[in-house]
């Protein structure tokens, strides 16, 4: 399908010829300090990669030119092709161990599971390196209004690995929703397939204890979590449907599927959240499929919106689509004018035609979108390392990242305990549900306190 209107543009490949960027607004508690510059834009970083396989080997690929100093794993096995691609850089099993021996890193790139984010994360900042972080940002709200906190003092570059973020289809997206056209909007619906036939959920924690593999430091990935036995159902990546250690669908997906409409709306953090509908979750994994009501207050610019969040291929209404085709991840932003349709997974595309439509289509024949407002990019890896080098600024920095994780972590917050949740972001706290508090701020163990 291709969206029912022209385009003004094609996709811009260089930063070169970004136009002005505009504010976050509301998303942004305040403006970052400058980047700390250690290279210009035509010399290499020196780059330390934390978690070596997995989403860390699908990151160096886009970062492969730069100068990939240290390699950081818990797991040999995992990480082995990494290793043997880069036989010079130094590897090390601890990333607190290549922060403090590797001084000449300029920036690290953390691809760890959920929980292992905000402790990486913090500590390279600390050391005064820029970072990249994979999505969601952290596992608690703490963990991350700890690293947006952590990024803003010490002024250097973030950014969460977040595709669609920096795709043309996103940005021209924010502002078709910013351009008014879809008149008042109060409704959205954000959906996705995960977990189904992703990895398990809805399953009691084993019993068993079958031995650790020599390639394995278990110690080390456990991390901050509770010590539990090691079990091979939880790697590769099937830890993300485990409470310890993932955030479950909703920040595997909501954090794609939903970023266009929070950043075009400028959400910010919900008032309420509330438990819908589920299947049924065990203490140690969240359901197989949920269905979440998050209230956002008024904004600068707009009125309340509320949003309905569907995991485990869960969908919204079929009339809210006019007849088009429900795809497997997307979202829904809903005006008294018209209606956003997004088509993707990442809740970007190369190209607007790829992402979203305007609904009803023969409304929206002929529509020309408005002018570029949005900084355009090549590539959200591209980004960061150009942010590093003293160009523009990242997009979906810790600041703008931070806002979005904690909004989808009050919806967790519903799912986990099966309250109305009433957020009181000064206090960070639900009020009259105390049993939220542990999982607002974990108690992280001895050795991994942020």
């Amino acid at each position: 399908m291709h969206a029912p209107f022209q385009t003004r543009r094609k996709f811009l490949h260089d930063t070169g010829t970004i136009t002005a960027a505009v504010s976050l607004a509301g998303c942004l508690h305040h403006q970052s300090a400058p980047a700390v510059v250690r290279k210009g834009a035509g010399e290499k970083l020196n780059l330390g990669i934390i978690g070596a396989g997995g989403r860390g080997a699908e990151n160096l690929r886009e970062i492969s030119n730069e100068n990939i100093v240290a390699l950081c794993d818990v797991d040999d096995r995992s990480a082995s092709k990494t290793f043997a691609k880069y036989p010079d850089a130094k590897r090390y099993r601890d990333f607190r161990k290549m922060l403090e021996m590797e001084k000449t890193l300029d920036a690290v790139v953390v691809s760890t599971p959920d929980h292992t984010h905000a402790i990486a994360a913090i500590t390279a900042l600390e050391h005064g390196r820029h970072v990249y972080c994979e999505k969601p940002l952290g596992h608690s709200i703490y963990e991350v209004r700890r690293m947006r906190d952590v990024s803003e003092r010490t002024g250097l570059v973030t950014q969460m690995g977040q595709q669609g973020h920096a795709m043309e289809g996103s940005r021209q997206a924010v502002e078709v929703i910013r351009s008014g056209v879809l008149g008042t909007v109060r409704e959205l619906h954000v959906w996705t397939d995960r977990p189904a036939g992703w990895w398990p959920q809805g399953e009691e924690r084993p019993t068993d204890t079958p031995p650790v593999p020599e390639h394995l430091d278990w110690d080390l990935w456990l991390g901050p979590a509770a010590a539990r036995p090691y079990h091979p159902i939880y790697l590769p990546f099937r830890w993300r449907g485990r409470w310890d250690f993932g955030t479950g669908a909703i920040g595997d997906m909501a954090v794609h599927n939903l970023d266009t409409a929070f950043w075009g709306l400028d959400l910010g953090v919900p008032s309420t959240a509330e438990l819908v509908a589920s299947d049924r979750q065990t203490t140690d994994c969240p359901p197989l499929w949920s269905i979440l009501r998050l209230e956002f207050p008024a904004g600068k610019n707009r009125g309340p919106v509320w949003l309905k969040f569907y995991d485990g291929a869960k969908h919204p209404p079929a009339e809210l689509f006019r007849g088009e085709e429900i795809p497997s991840n997307g979202s829904l932003v809903v005006g008294s004018k018209g209606t956003l349709f997004t088509r993707t997974w990442h809740g970007g595309g190369e190209t607007a035609g790829d992402m979203f439509m305007l609904l009803p289509r023969r409304e929206f024949v002929g529509y020309i979108p408005p002018a570029p407002s949005l900084p355009r990019t090549k590539e959200h890896h591209y980004e960061f390392l150009q942010a590093c080098k003293g160009g523009p600024r990242t997009e979906s920095s810790f600041s703008y990242a931070a806002v979005l994780t904690e909004a989808l972590l009050v919806g967790q917050l519903a799912l986990r305990t099966g309250r109305r949740i009433e957020w009181d972001k000064v206090r960070m706290r639900a009020q009259g549900v105390p049993e939220a508090d542990p999982l607002i701020r974990p108690t992280f163990r001895t050795g991994w306190t942020i």
